[in-house]
């Protein structure tokens, strides 16, 4: 079967059901005929930081193990990895693996990426990325397969397929990232061009116990029972945000995979193995993303101009601290990358003139100290959209 996307249910982390849900939902989308003996894969995993399996924040190992066992048998050679947000040194990112629990996925027989070097990319299609540096682990692979988390997210609103590859990024130079396309759409633009640059074989999703709420790393772990795959990362993601609540619009890299016919703008449109609504929970809590809702650009002339200004500040979006859960250790501070953020009386204080709301405060605070705060009227307006239409 060649379906563009599959969903299987699969409602918990024992492993024979992993593998065999995993092999199926695979196996909807074309199976692993691109595999050959010998060749080198790559699992870009999503292991963001050192948490364990539970929290929901990284790729399950078990999910990770099914995947490398079903590649092995193909013959391949498998290679896991991922650049945290963090230093990319070998002692840090070994803390990330056993904290996520991948020593099961080298008694499957997969190795851990343990080659830091980085490489440098021209990319003259890119509409962002022209050039960019990349882990260099992942040039020595004959195949990428994106095995990512489904979580929300505090910028881009959700991290799925298209989201992983940013993890292609060394750990420290991710901040740089940010400050470098502080916009969104650019922002976004930048991520999909990573994923054309490095088109991945294959990616799946472990949405089996998915993140809600102050994702991608703070949050909540919430059940969808479900496994994704597909050739594409976008049309993966355009299914993912229907089964959290988020429309198109929503997902700044769905949008951008759109405008570039990367995927159709609607699930209806796509050839699909399994039922998503199956899935769908409506109760999902997500970080809308600003965008749909936003006043950029509608006008050309003063009036118009200070009327989207005002309009922006009364939706957008910004990082706030919760000082009981501030301890003081200054992360936050040292990953911003508009130097926004200072420590004062052991506690975080944000200069809100620097911040360009990156949110990388909020996705890699160690305490879950920094937040999403969203506006009355941004938080009306999406209970709004999401409510059913009548049909009268």
């Amino acid at each position: 079967m060649n379906n563009d996307v599959a969903v299987v249910r699969c409602g918990g982390y024992e492993y024979e059901i992993v593998r065999a849900r995993l092999a199926e939902a695979i196996g909807a989308v074309g199976g692993l005929d691109f595999v050959r003996p010998g060749c080198r894969v790559g699992i870009k995993a999503n292991l963001v930081a050192a948490i364990p399996p539970e929290g929901a924040a990284t790729t399950h190992p078990i999910f990770l193990s099914a995947l490398t066992d079903l590649l092995r048998e193909r013959g391949a050679e498998v290679v896991i990895g991922d650049s945290p947000g963090g230093l990319y040194t070998p002692s840090f990112v070994d803390h990330v693996y056993r904290a996520a629990g991948l020593s099961l996925c080298e008694e499957h027989g997969a190795a851990l990426n343990r080659d830091f070097s980085e490489l440098s990319a021209v990319y003259e299609e890119a509409r962002s990325a022209k050039t960019f540096t990349y882990t260099g682990w992942l040039a020595s692979c004959d195949l990428i397969v994106n095995a990512c988390k489904l979580k929300s997210h505090g910028m881009m609103g959700m991290s799925a397929a298209a989201k992983n590859l940013f993890g292609a990024i060394p750990g420290t130079m991710k901040p740089e990232y940010h400050f470098r396309y502080p916009d969104y759409d650019r922002f976004a633009d930048m991520i999909v061009d990573l994923d054309e640059y490095f088109k991945p074989a294959l990616s799946v999703c472990d949405a089996i116990v998915a993140m809600e709420g102050n994702g991608p790393t703070a949050g909540t772990p919430r059940p969808l029972g479900c496994i994704l795959a597909s050739p594409s990362p976008h049309k993966l993601d355009l299914v993912a945000a229907s089964l959290i609540g988020l429309s198109p619009e929503q997902v700044p890299t769905l949008k951008a995979a759109i405008l570039r016919g990367l995927t159709p703008a609607a699930v209806g449109e796509l050839s699909l193995y399994g039922d998503p609504s199956a899935f769908a929970d409506p109760d999902f809590e997500t970080v809308a993303v600003r965008h749909s809702l936003l006043f950029r650009g509608a006008s050309d002339n003063v009036i118009g101009s200070i009327f989207g200004g005002i309009v922006q500040k009364a939706l957008d979006s910004r990082p706030v601290l919760q000082k009981r859960l501030c301890v003081g250790c200054n992360k936050c501070g040292k990953i911003c990358p508009a130097k926004a953020i200072s420590i004062v009386k052991g506690k975080a204080v944000i200069a809100r003139d620097k911040c360009i709301r990156c949110f990388c405060c909020q996705e890699f605070c160690p305490k879950g100290a920094m937040r999403v705060h969203r506006t009355w009227i941004a938080k009306i307006l999406t209970r709004s959209a999401k409510k059913p239409k009548s049909n009268t």
